[in-house]
């Protein structure tokens, strides 16, 4: 039962998109708003809920009298696997069963409001890839702000996929179109986004298929977005300021409201602080073994919550890392090889065993703000690249997929703070590009470009707390 303050609190209901890198934002967000004198109610999938009472302990998600953790289905068959679904099935399985469930979560919550326990539900903020919940939102008049986090130059892709279809740009005629340079095409008529090309684009639109489950997808999200009281984006003015402007002029209310990991670091936490998000066990030896390094030393790679890759290309990335002969501090997830266990050579182990550290998940905020760390090999995931900007560190960029490839493009040709390996990733560019960030010309204009940003960065925030209440 709650004290009679928290009943009379506005009551929020968060719902992210089940990913990990949905569900970090969200949470900071959630944090956020508690703070600004919200009740909070975060809604994860049950497979998630399970996935994170494994990796932070079982009463880690046991809430407070006015923030409290409730689940929904996904709708996909259950599966034991401590790794994330296959996207496109999440999204199909999200769009087509999650509405109800939902739905029966908000009943059931203002159930509980009508017996004074809990505020009744005044507003839900949603993932703007979770945009069944407009409806919901809809049916009890209330307000519904979505939360895409990807960048705004990423968001911006994904809207003018139909102009692209419009245009007969894409689909693709046939695959040869992957590879003899028509991805090369310039597009000139998106203000936002000058001279950006076809791979620039989110990457789903590289298809030959008029009906693409992630092309149709995500152009119906986009199209709901429409329907939203606003639409924020974690990201600050001064560095998407363009793109900003640009998606203003089509949607209703923008906001910005980031870098949140800097805005949650601002606020007293005392109490949220067992409420994580990372869905695999942190390994924090890591940041005892960055203590025994010298300042920016350290090139640590990560490739994210759900990049896959090819057991050839997980071997050209550690022996380009081996051969440049840098310290390194490796996350390698048990599912980052497609189709297969990871295996690194004994070779490849014993040459490093002195400068090298493989950890299976790491506390990422704390280890790109640690002093030892000088660059950051990625996949260009919103989250690492604002949490890369923030901190000043620069980055050689291997996108996977999605927005990633457009992360990549602002983060080398608009901001300046990033370098782009190639997608059939070969062991000497890998060395080649580490040892010029580490230690070359453009390396070091890249560093002093991405403490202009962080300096930019690190001055929002206080600015964009009033947008929390």
């Amino acid at each position: 039962m709650c004290a009679n303050a928290e009943v009379m609190k506005p009551h929020a209901v968060l719902i992210p998109y089940p990913a990990q890198g949905h569900i970090n934002p969200m949470l900071k967000l959630a944090k956020l708003l508690h703070f600004k004198g919200f009740y909070i109610t975060f809604v994860n999938t049950e497979f998630n809920h399970k996935r994170l009472l494994k990796s932070r302990g079982f009463n880690s998600l046991d809430g407070l009298p006015d923030f409290q953790f409730q689940t929904i289905p996904d709708g996909l068959p259950p599966t034991y696997v401590d790794a994330t679904q296959d996207i496109p099935s999440l999204c199909y399985s999200t769009r087509k069963t999650c509405l109800v469930p939902f739905r029966n979560l908000l009943a059931k919550l203002n159930h509980s409001a009508s017996s004074g326990s809990i505020p009744p539900v005044r507003c839900i903020v949603s993932d703007g890839v979770m945009s069944f919940s407009v409806k919901a939102a809809e049916e009890l008049g209330i307000p519904i702000v979505l939360f895409w986090t990807t960048s705004a130059c990423g968001f911006l892709g994904y809207a003018h996929y139909r102009s692209l279809i419009d245009r007969g740009l894409v689909p693709l005629k046939d695959e040869s179109y992957l590879t003899n340079g028509y991805l090369e095409t310039e597009v000139n008529w998106i203000s936002g986004m000058k001279n950006i090309r076809l791979k620039d684009f989110p990457n789903f639109i590289r298809t030959t298929d008029p009906h693409e489950l992630m092309v149709e997808f995500l152009m119906g999200e986009v199209d709901r977005a429409y329907k939203a009281s606003a639409v924020i984006f974690n990201t600050f003015d001064e560095l998407e300021y363009n793109v900003v402007n640009d998606l203003s002029s089509m949607f209703p209310p923008i906001y910005t409201i980031g870098p949140l990991h800097l805005l949650v670091k601002q606020i007293p936490q005392q109490n949220l602080v067992p409420f994580g998000s990372n869905l695999w066990k942190e390994d924090t030896e890591c940041l005892l073994w960055l203590e025994s390094k010298e300042p920016r030393s350290v090139v640590y790679v990560n490739y994210g919550s759900i990049t896959v890759m090819s057991p050839q290309q997980l071997l050209e990335f550690a022996w380009g890392l081996a051969n440049s002969r840098r310290p390194f501090l490796w996350v390698i997830r048990p599912d980052l090889v497609d189709g297969g266990s990871v295996i690194l050579s004994y070779e490849f182990v014993n040459e490093t065993k002195d400068r090298g550290l493989i950890a299976s998940w790491c506390p990422q905020e704390q280890v790109l703000s640690h002093p030892s760390i000088g660059g950051f090999l990625t996949h260009c995931g919103w989250n690492s690249t604002i949490e890369s900007l923030s901190c000043g560190v620069p980055i050689i960029c291997w996108p996977f997929f999605a927005e990633q490839q457009t992360n990549c493009r602002f983060s080398c040709s608009e901001w300046g703070i990033g370098t782009e390996v190639d997608t059939n990733v070969k062991r000497d560019e890998v060395e080649k590009l580490v040892n010029e960030l580490m230690e070359g010309e453009k390396g070091k204009e890249m560093k002093a470009t991405g403490h202009g940003v962080e300096e930019k960065g690190r001055g929002k925030p206080q600015a964009q707390m009033v947008l929390l209440t």
